[in-house]
């Protein structure tokens, strides 16, 4: 059976259904002149199992910090318990880390996840962390092909990224469990966002080269 969802825009209320059911899943802007639109989409694809080299790969952190997560309960609820352990495996396996936020968070980020003095440090001007800094020269100096990108917000810069990294010949994947946004419904729209871009990839096809694969955090291991 099709998997999909159908999402319903009525009065600043967004209902999704999906597989048969019902539910109330986030607030959005009402539709011009108050109507009803419906709208059908592909349901997110089951996370997949993916095993990475840890020699061409690197975490991309994006806005883990205090003034986000203090003001985003799903920041400190879902993604942190998700992502102290994760941090802790990306550290023993010798990874290279790189972090991305703007001048005034650079002294803010969360002490779960902090950056330590050997991290790539980028200060963004804007949601791409790619557009206008040298992140991409020093990622190919080291050799890294594979990104898995992590942060706050999946349908801002964690979609924006992923389609300039995407766009410089990187392969991405993204833990479901270690992203999120303000409502479940643009949850679910940035999902399929980074999955239809550039070598697009909706059926999630494990580390389909070019393209997004979403995972979860449990289910990567690397060797």
């Amino acid at each position: 059976m099709t998997l999909f969802r159908t999402v319903l825009l009525t009065s600043g209320i967004a209902v999704a259904l999906a597989s048969g059911a019902a539910e109330l899943t986030a607030q959005a802007a009402p539709a011009p002149g108050g109507k009803m639109m419906t709208l059908q989409m592909p349901a997110t694809p089951a996370p997949a199992r993916v095993t990475l080299n840890p020699r061409t790969t690197a975490l991309i952190v994006l806005d883990y910090v205090e003034d986000i997560c203090n003001n985003q309960p799903s920041c400190k609820t879902k993604m942190l318990p998700a992502m102290t352990p994760f941090m802790a495996k990306i550290r023993q396996a010798g990874m290279v880390v790189a972090y991305g936020t703007r001048e005034q968070n650079q002294a803010h980020w969360l002490k779960e996840v902090a950056p330590t003095p050997a991290d790539i440090r980028i200060t963004n001007v804007a949601q791409d962390r790619f557009y206008n800094t040298n992140l991409d020269q020093q990622l190919k100096a080291k050799g890294i092909t594979t990104l898995i990108m992590v942060g706050w917000k999946i349908s801002g810069s964690v979609t924006y990224t992923s389609v300039g990294a995407m766009a410089r010949d990187y392969t991405v994947v993204i833990p479901v469990d270690t992203t999120s946004a303000g409502s479940d419904y643009e949850t679910t729209i940035g999902f399929y966002n980074v999955q239809n871009s550039g070598n697009a990839n909706l059926p999630n096809e494990p580390l389909k080269k070019g393209a997004v694969t979403l995972t979860r955090t449990d289910l990567i291991t690397f060797q």
